[in-house]
């Protein structure tokens, strides 16, 4: 059964106002065509209830827990030459979304955990994961293309893929090369010594991720066991503030969160009170201004 959960925020100036749905679902491993499929007429019924910005699980057309490398590789797919990035152009350009998808990425022998980002005029770029899970590290090379982001007509875009939000570079990266949102395909699994009454951790490092950065994160998580693997669900969307305003999704079950966000503040709510700006409140005397990245230009 897929569920719903679709909030709008009222009375908001619209410069910047844009619809964004997390796709929770559960891909089959190795079933691409019907994966493919699946994500699709999903998209549209998100598009169809005024998404603009569809987000959809870490490798949600090939499925995650890979067997051997030839099946990985087998699964792969050429950047933006495969079916399924020309399944998702299609739709993209069809209804006028963007998407950001995560994809098993092959670029000659590297295998990536990547993440395709597309628009209504075609492929806009690539995000590979920086950081790899557990037995990811036997088949995926670490990502080479630092954090970029995307400049769109709905605003500043960047991606993170699961366990890339676990390291505050990623969300600080991406806040000071100008990203408003912060765009997470994910498969997150159960963490050790997870107490239950609290929230999962992933949950609470996207929160503390976006209210210290002043920036929305939209996370698709996937549900389900896969060969052993169970995974979490409990997708959300993170207002720039560092409250959920959609989710946490349920733990078990497919669903569509949706929520009416006003992009621009990502910029204006930044402050914290008369005195204090978490981004220029950085002791930049003591740490370098971009941690090591060889972005030119902040944005706070």
């Amino acid at each position: 059964m897929i569920t719903e959960d679709v909030r709008t925020m009222q009375e908001k100036p619209p410069e910047a106002l844009v619809r964004v749905a997390c796709l929770q679902f559960e891909p089959k491993i190795g079933q691409k065509e019907a994966n493919i499929a699946r994500s699709v007429a999903r998209i549209e019924a998100a598009a169809a209830g005024g998404a603009r910005l569809i987000v959809l699980p870490e490798l949600c057309n090939s499925g995650y827990v890979f067997n051997e490398r030839a099946e990985a590789h087998d699964l792969a797919e050429e950047l933006p030459a495969g079916p399924s990035c020309a399944a998702w152009i299609e739709v993209a350009h069809r209804l006028g979304l963007h998407i950001v998808a995560g994809i098993a990425e092959r670029d000659g022998a590297a295998l990536y955990n990547s993440a395709a980002v597309i628009g209504p005029e075609g492929f806009l770029g690539t995000y590979r994961k920086n950081h790899l899970w557990g037995e990811e590290n036997l088949f995926f090379e670490p990502g080479d293309l630092g954090i970029p982001v995307w400049r769109t007509p709905l605003g500043r875009i960047a991606v993170a893929i699961c366990y890339d939000g676990w390291f505050p570079e990623t969300y600080r990266l991406a806040a000071l090369q100008g990203a408003e949102i912060l765009c997470v395909p994910t498969n997150w699994v159960p963490m050790p010594e997870q107490p239950v009454n609290l929230p999962v951790m992933a949950n609470i490092l996207a929160m503390s991720g976006a209210h210290s950065n002043g920036m929305f994160v939209a996370a698709a998580d996937r549900v389900g066991n896969e060969r052993g693997q169970p995974f979490l669900g409990c997708s959300l969307i993170v207002d720039s503030t560092g409250w959920p305003l959609a989710g946490p999704a349920s733990a078990t079950e497919e669903q569509v969160l949706m929520v009416d966000l006003n992009l621009a503040d990502a910029r204006r709510k930044r402050a914290l009170n008369t005195f204090n700006h978490p981004l220029r409140d950085r002791r930049t005397d003591m740490y370098g201004e971009m941690l090591g990245s060889d972005a030119r230009r902040s944005w706070y």
